[in-house]
């Protein structure tokens, strides 16, 4: 399986075009920020534990798997297919300061059979200094207005939970599994089997993650367009996840933050991540 890998004085990023176009790994000064389950990833017929998987048209899951659409029904499976389809790589750029990669998902009869529209993402992949910058670019190229939701999944590697602190900007937080709503001090309970929890009505544009055992701070920015931010992770296991999505699970069924985006238009999206080391 073919891997990029692009490599400043500072950072070094891997690409896996043909496995959703997924980030499998980034170092910054010879430190790993992501997890990568490496005998899942081995394994085409599951999905990647670890990376920065790629969630378009859905984020999260519909009901039954199945949403509507001019009263037909079709099926999409957890955070939608971009994920598991091959990119193709349009553009790179490497020099000693900075590197770039340029990646493509056209839609096809798969994808069509699935979600009726004609589509093209193209995202660049970008990294100068102690940042990676996400550019998102999707275009519509159906006659008619296409939904859609999108977003990233990273896994971050801890080695240490218990060390970690959050800046998150909402005082909220959903229970993916109870559907109850609760006040969020900052903190989470990691003795759980698992965490996954939505946080909404974000009040800006930027979190922090602070790894008080690595010495690392996290920060993830993003634009206007995101309007859900996931938290979720699995006791026992080196990894937490802090996600950012454009719409909360199910907005292709109701509505709630969806994307509809007129024919032959473009929306444009930006994510930013930056490391800090203390």
């Amino acid at each position: 399986m073919n891997k990029l890998n692009l490599q400043t004085e500072q950072s070094r990023l891997e690409v896996v075009p043909a496995r959703g176009g997924i980030i499998t790994s980034w170092q910054v000064q010879g430190q790993e920020i992501f997890y990568l389950d490496k005998e899942r990833f081995a394994n085409p017929e599951l999905s990647v534990r670890g990376g920065m998987p790629i969630l378009f048209p859905i984020c999260g899951n519909l009901p039954d798997n199945t949403y509507t659409h001019n009263g037909q029904q079709y099926t999409l499976k957890q955070h939608g297919f971009a994920r598991d389809l091959p990119w193709e790589t349009v553009q790179q750029e490497v020099t000693p300061q900075e590197a770039w990669v340029a990646l493509s998902l056209k839609s096809n009869e798969q994808t069509k059979a699935l979600y009726p529209f004609e589509f093209q993402l193209q995202f660049t992949y970008h990294i100068l200094g102690n940042t990676l910058e996400i550019r998102q670019e999707y275009a519509n190229l159906s006659s008619i207005p296409m939904p859609f939701s999108a977003g990233f999944h990273p896994y971050f590697w801890v080695p240490d939970k218990s060390q970690l602190e959050f800046v998150i900007p909402s005082n909220q937080y959903q229970n993916q599994k109870s559907k109850e709503i609760s006040p969020f001090d900052g903190n989470f309970d990691f003795h759980r089997e698992e965490i996954d929890f939505a946080f909404g009505n974000l009040k800006n544009n930027s979190s922090s993650v602070t790894d008080k055992g690595r010495k690392l701070e996290l920060i993830m920015e993003w634009d206007d367009l995101f309007s859900t931010f996931v938290f979720w992770t699995l006791k026992g296991k080196d990894f937490y996840c802090v996600e950012p999505w454009t719409a909360p699970r199910n907005a292709l069924n109701t509505g709630e933050h969806l994307t509809i985006l007129p024919p032959r238009a473009t929306q444009t999206a930006t994510i930013r991540l930056k490391t800090k080391f203390l």
